[in-house]
């Protein structure tokens, strides 16, 4: 890319958000460290070991012990004792390793599972709160045009808005839907 081009739209400032954004991000970032502080240290060894693990650091250590002991198994290193020859003991080796990786990846994915539930309920709730907000303002929006002598009251659209959505009501629809398909 020459360096004489500039983006069609400039990237923002920092200073460029407005002060409930920024008090949101660091409500998050907030949240964030204290549910990292409340892990537990089972939690904590299990995340430490789940990024290890899933690094190229990890890819490339077992290149080298799993590349090592079957070059050395294969009696390709002279001068060097074949110490498992029909490679049992690295199948069991890799077995075992196996278990455990995939109870410490299960172990974090449930840890990030249960914050992922959280923010969906964090997300529900706003939408449901900002949706009975948006109701309540096109009543009295739809209340100002009656006065005003505006027919906005006569728009079918306009009465369904008016309407509070029972969030029970939508899942049920929902489940009733899933059990037809």
């Amino acid at each position: 890319m020459p360096e004489n081009v500039t983006p069609t739209v400039p990237p923002p400032r920092p200073d460029s958000l407005s002060a409930a954004l920024r008090r949101n991000i660091e409500a998050l970032e907030e949240r964030r460290r204290q549910e990292a502080a409340d892990a537990t240290r089972e939690e904590r060894v299990a995340q430490a070991i789940t990024a290890f693990t899933g690094s190229m650091r990890f890819v490339y250590l077992h290149l080298a012990l799993y590349g090592g002991w079957i070059v050395i198994n294969l009696g390709l290193v002279p001068g060097v004792p074949r110490f498992d020859p029909s490679f049992v003991v690295l199948a069991m080796v890799a077995s075992v390793e196996a278990i455990f990786l995939s109870t410490f990846v299960l172990i974090s994915q449930n840890r990030m599972a249960a914050a992922a539930d959280k923010r969906a309920d964090l997300d529900l709730q706003i939408n449901l709160l900002a949706e009975h907000e948006l109701t309540t303002l096109t009543a009295l929006v739809t209340a100002m045009a009656q006065k005003m002598g505006i027919e906005a009251a006569a728009d079918p659209e306009i009465r369904e808005a008016t309407k509070d959505v029972a969030p029970e009501v939508v899942l049920d629809a929902l489940e009733a839907r899933q059990q037809e398909q």
